[in-house]
């Protein structure tokens, strides 16, 4: 695609594009103990959070922040991982341990998506809103990823909801993290999985049908 054309101020009312339209019904996380570096670029690290912004947020809050995890940043928070873990879990062995130390390298970029949302905002915007246009930004970051040939895998676990962790990490108590996205490149083709009937939960509405 044209760059000019991304960066221009008139956007075109439609852009039939089959290539964008594969990717949408193909898509598919791909798990992180099948990825490997190398990881992407600092330019392509850029685009993929640039995608991730390109969401629907109302009255243009921004409730969303990013961090991002890599190199030998992985490794020191592996270690606050293991410490907060063990706290947590006492009688956790040394395998388990070494498991929640290494959770971070198993890919060689992993974005924090941080949720900003708040009730109280100066435009009014309810937060419901501003969490799910959080989502969306995750989703963004996949399908960028995916667009310049790496894998992702959108991921929570135990440490997104651990108050040592959170403090860790900087987040103020309002903020929490919508997703840890791991990005990598892949060794092996994801296999498909099993995906909803839309007919099935799909109904036209209708003032008869209430």
């Amino acid at each position: 695609m044209n760059k000019s054309a991304i960066n221009s101020d008139r956007l075109p009312a439609s852009n039939p594009c089959e290539e964008m339209l594969s990717i949408l019904l193909r898509r598919r996380s791909l798990t992180v103990k099948d990825m490997t570096e190398p990881g992407p670029s600092d330019n392509e690290i850029a685009t993929i959070l640039t995608a991730g912004s390109r969401v629907p947020d109302h009255k243009k809050l921004v409730p969303w922040r990013f961090l991002t995890i890599q190199g030998g940043a992985r490794a020191d928070l592996g270690k606050t991982l293991r410490t907060v873990f063990h706290k947590n879990n006492p009688v956790a062995d040394e395998e388990l341990l070494n498991f929640e130390e290494n959770r971070l390298m198993r890919a060689p970029l992993v974005i924090a998506v941080i949720s900003t949302a708040t009730e109280d905002n100066p435009k009014n915007v309810p937060e419901w809103e501003q969490i799910l246009t959080a989502g969306a930004v995750c989703q963004n970051i996949l399908l960028a990823a995916n667009a310049l040939g790496y894998a992702g895998q959108w991921l929570t676990e135990w440490y997104a909801f651990d108050e040592d962790i959170l403090n860790e990490l900087g987040l103020t108590q309002e903020e929490r993290i919508a997703g840890f996205i791991y990005i990598g490149s892949a060794t092996k083709d994801p296999a498909e999985r099993g995906r909803p009937d839309v007919a099935a939960i799909t109904q036209n509405w209708s003032a008869t049908n209430k």
